[in-house]
């Protein structure tokens, strides 16, 4: 028995003819690069988070870029974020050669910690950058009026969260901009990559559909330098059709997830608080053996990964920053206790339960 961490396979099956259907119909049409599916796939994203304006374009990280460029982030600039996340956040800070600032997180959410943020900005900061990690939204009120008392953007980087609601709000809504992710692993995936960027603001939505195509404003005619950012065709039709049963799955991760948290007996389980919702992009827990149950759980077909093993003011490239180890304490703790079990709104529950009898097992012994 093979228990995988994603069963994509299962939600293909289920949905293969309307998939195939849509994929047709672009195919048929030879309109790859936008269109009417691509059309139709941002009115209703922007329906679903109830943001004036979705942008599709070809990444999570691309999406990060882009929110970045429209606010003109440039070198020299300051953009406050997490170390405690997967590396695109930083990383893109960095391609336009301004400087990531890290403040630690949240030992329960493991989100970025808000009573920090205020000791970490200067007057080059430009913008906050909050991750809504493993599908639960970051504290976005205190992280907003932060902001706003020291003129600050903030884009919340939802590239696990799509889905997720924060005191009755949409995440990726939540903010000046939100960005998410359609990898295909996400909580809403594409067959590829694919990405988004959500906001209520008409001329920052005008910018970033120029800077995904770029720069142009008409065409051959390029207002910014921008860069080759859209998402194409196919990927918009295989996400439209994942989209009406969208609504349905995250019932279901919500249901895992809670069965997950009530079953397991000594280990740390998500802490969700209770104005917000999670998508569970990753059911994660904490335990201080990690490695060794890792390996009884893959000897057992119970496929497992790590979210994430080294914080990003560890990592070699960022080397540059000067950070050392002790730099954050609480991210650097949880990257070593931090360990994701399978998670997708078609485990069965046989799996599951089976999951939760070999963990407890493990931890009784």
């Amino acid at each position: 028995m093979q228990i995988p961490f994603i069963d994509l396979k299962k939600q293909y099956h289920l949905h293969q003819k309307e998939i195939q259907k849509e994929i047709n119909e672009v195919l048929e049409s030879s309109q790859f690069i936008g269109g009417e599916k691509l059309d139709r796939l941002q009115k209703e994203l922007a329906n679903f988070t109830g943001s004036k304006y979705a942008i599709c374009c070809s990444s999570g990280t691309d999406a990060l870029l882009l929110s970045l460029m429209s606010l003109d982030i440039k070198r020299g600039d300051e953009v406050i974020t997490t170390p405690f996340t997967f590396i695109a956040t930083a990383e893109v800070i960095s391609l336009l050669g301004a400087t990531p600032v890290f403040v630690d997180i949240d030992e329960q959410t493991y989100n970025i910690d808000p009573k920090k943020i205020e000791d970490a900005i200067t007057d080059k900061t430009k913008a906050i950058l909050p991750v809504s990690l493993y599908g639960q939204p970051a504290d976005m009120d205190e992280i907003n009026m932060i902001a706003k008392r020291h003129g600050l953007k903030v884009i919340e980087d939802g590239c696990q969260s799509f889905g997720a609601t924060y005191k009755g709000q949409k995440s990726c809504n939540l903010s000046d901009i939100g960005c998410t992710s359609f990898f295909p692993s996400k909580p809403l995936g594409c067959y590829g990559d694919g990405g988004a960027v959500f906001t209520n603001d008409e001329e920052l939505a005008l910018k970033i559909k120029m800077l995904l195509n770029h720069g142009q404003n008409e065409r051959y005619k390029h207002k910014y330098i921008g860069i080759n950012g859209r998402l194409d065709a196919i990927q918009a039709a295989i996400l439209l059709v994942k989209l009406k049963y969208f609504p349905k799955e995250i019932i279901k991760r919500e249901e895992i997830g809670k069965r997950y948290s009530f079953k397991l007996n000594s280990v740390a389980t998500p802490f969700i608080k209770n104005d917000r919702s999670s998508v569970y992009a990753q059911y994660s827990i904490r335990l201080k053996d990690r490695d060794k149950v890792v390996k009884i759980l893959n000897s057992k077909g119970i496929t497992t990964a790590v979210h994430y093993p080294m914080p990003l003011h560890l990592q070699e490239c960022f080397g540059y920053l000067g950070y050392k180890e002790g730099d954050f304490k609480v991210a650097e703790k949880i990257s070593k206790e931090i360990m994701s079990l399978p998670m997708s709104p078609f485990l069965k529950e046989s799996d599951q339960e089976f999951i939760i009898k070999v963990l407890n097992e493990i931890e009784e012994q």
